[in-house]
C-alpha cells in the first residue's frame, strides 16, 4: 500500500468528522427491538463508530443501487455484541454496503443489522479507501 493510501485510512479513522449520536437505549432494549423489526436476521451492537459515506461517480452509484446497496459503510472500533458469535467483544469491524439506514442507529446489510450505540461520527471517504480495509 502507498503512503497516500496509508493517509486517506488514517484520515479516515482518526480525522475529524461530522458528530452524531447513535442510540442512548440500554443493551438489552436494543437486542429486544431489532429482534421485533428484523427478526431472525444477525445484529451486531457496535459503539465508537463511523458513519462513511462512500463518494463514488454516477456509474459507481448505478451499480450500487442496482445490488440493492447504499454507499454507506460503517467502522467500529468496539463490538459490544454480535448475536452470531463472528465478532468477539471489543473487536473491531468494518460492514459492506448499506441496504438501509433506519432511526439514525439501525444501520442493515444484506446479512447483518449493525446497532449504533452512543456517539459517532460521519465521515466522506473515497471507494479506494473503503476497498483498502480488508477483514
Amino acid at each position: 500500500m502507498s503512503k497516500d493510501e496509508y493517509k486517506e485510512q488514517g484520515e479516515l479513522l482518526y480525522g475529524s468528522g461530522e458528530p452524531l449520536a447513535g442510540s442512548e437505549e440500554s443493551d438489552e432494549a436494543l437486542i429486544e427491538l431489532v429482534k421485533t423489526r428484523f427478526p431472525n436476521k444477525p445484529y451486531c451492537l457496535v459503539e465508537d463508530w463511523i458513519l462513511a459515506r462512500v463518494d463514488v461517480t454516477e456509474d459507481e452509484l448505478k451499480k450500487i443501487h442496482a445490488f440493492g446497496q447504499l454507499p454507506m459503510v460503517v467502522f467500529a472500533d468496539n463490538v459490544i455484541f454480535d448475536s452470531e458469535r463472528r465478532f468477539d467483544v471489543g473487536d473491531w469491524v468494518r460492514s459492506t454496503f448499506a441496504t438501509s439506514f433506519q432511526d439514525g442507529f439501525l444501520f442493515e446489510t444484506r446479512n447483518t443489522i449493525y446497532v449504533l450505540c452512543g456517539n459517532g461520527h460521519e465521515k466522506s471517504v473515497s471507494l479506494k479507501t473503503i476497498i483498502s480495509f480488508r477483514l
